[in-house]
């Protein structure tokens, strides 16, 4: 099976970095952190046990305690984080695997109770309804527009937050621009509705991401830079636009000038088509533009993703759920051994 099947065959990722396959362990909201952010001994067996995977990607790790709009999150910006965060790294190492962190902020999607009282900054002023996720009653409303002086800040959290991911040993980041979170609200024309530099066209619109990109690409290395995108507008209440498209061909276009390890698609369900990428998926509409390494995710399963591979749709796929129910996954799937079917129930544990 491991001669035939391409997932199963090891993937030059970066010069420096070849995954011994091409399954990856996609990043998954568990909130399992100790009330300050830091990991936890349960989260360092949790990864450990899923270092066969070619790759694993972290849940999304804050990068400043304003970026936070859940409880119980990790983040990525104390020496307590740094050293917790060591011991994750260091047991995925040791059984001979490879983990990027995930940088987060969740900009909009986010509550003044998590902010001292303040608004969730943004790409412009607008207003969620929908109830906030792992909260108790709690509701979205109000953001505010991140002044330019504020991205200049931003964007050196993100720098701050790839430096400590690296000092506490992992392999690389994986920027959280995806999901409609921060960088995600600048992409987009529903949440975008600056008039500076920011702002109006698809070069403008662009500017925040790639900042971000090279910035910390000038700080770790390129090659230890991914970067997850959602062309597509599916989730925390963004509304897709026709333009949208242009933004991110843009975008596409020039991360072709950098480096980076890869550029991961952001989507639940990667079967569907969106109107405003030209009735594409995501992973199409990315393949479309990017010329270097495309990792899939949306609802895979491992036939599925067999096939994506093999018609070389993309380059990796990356899973989520079946992780969650099966820490040996790569091992069952080697040994075309049944998995064990992923329940909700299997949230409430860390295991």
């Amino acid at each position: 099976m491991n001669n035939t099947n391409k997932l199963l065959q090891t993937y030059q990722l970066t010069s420096e970095l070849c995954l011994k396959n091409r399954l990856v362990m996609a990043p998954m909201t568990r909130a399992f952190a100790e009330d300050d952010g830091s990991p936890t001994q349960a989260m360092v067996n949790y990864y450990a046990k899923r270092a066969d995977a070619g790759l694993i990607i972290t849940e999304g790790t804050i990068i400043h305690p304003e970026g936070t709009g859940y409880h119980n999150v990790p983040g990525i910006y104390t020496n307590k984080h740094v050293e917790k965060w060591k011991l994750v790294s260091q047991a995925v190492h040791k059984k001979g695997g490879c983990i990027f962190m995930q940088i987060w902020h969740v900009g909009r999607v986010s509550h003044p109770s998590f902010l001292n009282g303040n608004f969730p900054v943004s790409a412009s002023a607008t207003s969620m309804r929908g109830k906030i996720r792992r909260s108790e009653g709690l509701y979205y409303g109000e953001s505010r527009s991140a002044t330019l002086a504020e991205i200049k800040l931003l964007v050196q959290s993100y720098v701050d937050a790839a430096k400590n991911a690296i000092s506490a040993g992992f392999d690389g980041v994986e920027i959280h621009a995806a999901n409609g979170y921060l960088i995600d609200q600048f992409l987009h024309y529903h949440t975008n509705l600056r008039q500076d530099i920011y702002g109006l066209t698809p070069e403008n619109m662009s500017r925040f991401a790639l900042e971000i990109v090279k910035a910390c690409g000038d700080a770790i290395g390129f090659e230890r830079i991914g970067i997850r995108l959602s062309p597509g507008a599916y989730l925390n209440e963004i509304v897709g636009d026709p333009r949208d498209a242009e933004v991110f061909s843009y975008l596409l276009l020039k991360l072709n000038e950098f480096p980076i390890a890869y550029v991961h698609t952001g989507n639940f369900d990667d079967s569907v088509k969106y109107n405003e990428l030209n009735e594409l998926t995501m992973t199409q509409f990315i393949r479309n533009h990017y010329l270097g390494s495309v990792i899939a995710c949306g609802g895979y399963d491992l036939t599925e993703a067999k096939t994506q591979v093999g018609q070389k749709n993309c380059d990796l796929v990356s899973i989520g759920r079946a992780f969650i129910a099966n820490p040996d996954l790569i091992i069952k799937y080697k040994q075309q051994k049944s998995l064990v079917p992923y329940s909700v129930k299997m949230l409430e544990i860390l295991n």
